[in-house]
């Protein structure tokens, strides 16, 4: 019978294996090969991303002034009107009257003072001859009520002349006009609580942003200290809420300096341009405010997990070996974590196969690219030189 039986022989490599301490085994495996990117710190925008309420620059309620019937709607609902555009008439009749009767009071109080002055001049002059002192004065005190009778006349007449101006009833601003809330044949009286119709100013429109008071505080230590260098003009941008990008770019109105009490938030008013009115008072936006810059290290969001308590954490590669890292975040920049702590100059960052990474291990590393969107792409190699080597396809997956 022959020594070499299969059975015998399976035997035997079964045992040689087993025979290979674990070291060795382990030695046979190549280090895991990984792609990074050297990272170095950079000025990097400083945006806050924040949500907002539109309000409208100014909106008006339109009252009367004086009483009556409605006799006239002068607009259509939904136009845009300018600044004294007529909107309402009230019946003028009465008003009319009241200006007729009081034209007729300065007329009359003109007369008499007139009258006044006149008889005052021949007793002045008669002062000695047959005039007393006292038929003086009592002339000159008949010269001056004449005078107030007239100013008193002239005064009724201006507000008899200002609430027959008041019958039409103007918007006193540009803006949009809602429907109106009365019909003609309407009573309605002075000053009264109800309003007829509401303009409101659309263009330019106003963005309330609502920024958290810690953060407030965080961004002025950032400043004080010179981590934040801000920009000379504090702008915005608006995101809709379907998602679009607004094309205008806001301006900085007034800064807040009261703290909510029901959500710690401080309010922020920025002024934005709307001629298509495409933004509507009490829409929720959300807004990206440019405060400046700050040195910081760019690191994709590919790259960066965080654990249950949210620390964010990273793989980088020293002494040629993975080392994870935790890092400190100051928000984000184009699909980026922006990282103020955590990351040292010239450090190489690894963005994928990270399945294979364990703490300590050796790896291979191989310099990739990153596009804008954050994906790893293979690195050109330089001319005359074969290309690095790509990771393996299934590890530039990014990290579940």
């Amino acid at each position: 019978m022959s020594l070499f039986h299969p059975m015998a022989c399976a035997g035997l490599i079964a045992l040689w294996f087993l025979s290979v301490p674990a070291a060795a085994q382990e030695a046979q495996m190549p280090p895991p090969q990984v792609g990074v990117v050297t990272v170095q710190p950079q000025p990097v925008p400083r945006i806050l991303t924040l949500p907002g309420r539109a309000v409208a620059q100014s909106q008006a309620a339109i009252r009367p002034r004086v009483g009556g019937l409605v006799t006239e709607v002068l607009y259509q609902p939904g136009t845009a009107l300018e600044a004294g555009a007529p909107m309402f008439r009230i019946d003028p009749t009465i008003y009319q009257a009241n200006l007729t009767s009081a034209e007729a009071q300065v007329a009359s109080a003109r007369a008499a003072l007139t009258e006044a002055e006149t008889s005052f001049g021949r007793t002045e002059q008669l002062l000695g001859s047959g005039t007393t002192q006292a038929q003086v004065d009592a002339s000159r005190a008949t010269l001056e009520q004449a005078r107030s009778a007239l100013q008193a006349a002239e005064a009724a007449l201006s507000l008899a002349q200002a609430e027959l101006e008041w019958t039409t009833i103007a918007s006193p601003i540009d803006g949009m006009a809602s429907v109106p809330a009365v019909s003609v044949g309407d009573l309605v009286t002075a000053n009264q609580a109800d309003a007829l119709a509401t303009v409101t100013q659309l263009d330019p429109i106003e963005v309330d942003m609502f920024e958290p008071s810690a953060r407030l505080l965080s961004l002025r230590d950032d400043i004080s200290e010179g981590r934040l260098r801000l920009n000379d003009r504090i702008q915005a941008t608006l995101t809709l809420e379907t998602g679009e990008t607004y094309a205008a770019t806001g301006e900085l109105v007034a800064p807040g300096y009261t703290v909510s009490t029901s959500t710690g938030a401080v309010d922020t008013r920025f002024r934005f341009e709307n001629p298509r009115r495409l933004i509507l008072p009490g829409m929720f936006l959300r807004g990206q405010v440019n405060l400046g810059t700050t040195e910081a290290f760019l690191v994709t969001q590919n790259a960066a997990t965080r654990d249950k308590t949210g620390q964010l954490s990273a793989w980088v590669v020293r002494d040629g070996k993975a080392t994870q890292v935790d890092l400190a975040d100051d928000g984000s920049y184009q699909n980026h974590w922006i990282v103020t702590n955590g990351l040292q100059p010239g450090d190489s960052l690894i963005v994928d196969n990270f399945a294979a990474l364990t703490e300590g291990a050796e790896v291979t590393t191989v310099p990739v690219t990153l596009d804008e969107n954050g994906v790893v792409r293979e690195q050109p190699a330089p001319e005359g030189e074969p290309a690095a080597a790509p990771a393996d396809a299934a590890a530039t997956a990014p990290a579940e």
